[in-house]
Parts: structure tokens; sequence; C-alpha cells
């Protein structure tokens, strides 16, 4: 049985402004390493432009998008990892940290839903940016292909 490895990305230019979500997803043994997961091919890649959104907007769409392809994605998985570069969105998920801006407590309330009806174990962790580069530069290359 396998392991997901979730990489996940969210960026704005601009705070509100033109934003875009990135995902990666890696199907790897549970024995490997952070450091080699990246060495394998990705199940799942996503680079979607999502219009004008904050940052923290930006990265909660891009774990919903993830987490709906985890959602129909679990034969032999094992359990999944999920990666972010928000310490806020980490912290809110897992429910150390409260949410009261309404728009954040309604992605948080919209991602635990889908992950109510997942059967394996989910875990979030923060991670530097530079350990999240594959879904940082989907995120860019969305933007950069946006023309109004």
């Amino acid at each position: 049985m396998g392991i997901l490895r979730i990489f996940t990305d969210g960026g704005s230019r601009g705070n509100p402004g033109n934003a875009a979500t990135g995902v990666v997803i890696f199907n790897v043994p549970a024995i490997t390493s952070f450091e080699e997961t990246k060495r394998t091919k990705a199940v799942f890649e996503h680079s979607g432009f999502i219009g004008i959104a904050t940052n923290n907007e930006a990265e909660y769409k891009a774990l919903l998008k993830a987490l709906e392809w985890l959602s129909e994605n679990l034969e032999d998985i094992e359990k999944a990892e999920v990666y972010l570069d928000s310490k806020l969105v980490v912290e809110q998920i897992n429910k150390n940290w409260k949410i009261k801006d309404l728009r954040m407590k309604n992605f948080a309330n919209e991602a635990w839903k889908i992950l109510e009806t997942i059967s394996i174990d989910v875990k979030f962790f923060h991670i530097r940016r530079e350990k999240n580069s594959e879904a940082d530069a989907l995120v860019n290359q969305a933007l950069d292909a946006y023309q109004p």
C-alpha cells in the first residue's frame, strides 16, 4: 500500500489580486523519504487561475482541490500527508488556531466536511516555501498564463 504526499499552494499578486492554485500529488511506498518523494513522477498536478482572491483564500482553494481529488482516489492508499507553506491554513485545519474570519471558517468547514468522507488517515504539515517549490511553480504558471 502506498502513501500520498500532497503539496498545495495558493497565491495572489496583490492581496487581494489575481490568484491561482497549485497542487502536486505523489504516490510513494511508505518507506520513501520526503526528499526521495520529489524524485518520483507525480500522479496528479493541478494549476488553476481562480480570479480575484486573497493569498489565504487561494491557499484554502488549493487545499480543497487536493482534498476533492483525494476523496475520489483512495484505492491502495494507506495514508495521506498534506504539505502547505501556509501556517495559517495548517493550524486552522488542525484546529490549533481559532478561525475568526467567516470566509476562512467556511473554507475550513468545507475541508472538514470532505475529510469526514475520507477513510484513511490524513495529516497536515507546515513546510517552508522552498520545500513547496513544485506547487508554487504551478501557481505562478497559472498567474503568468492569465491574460485579462
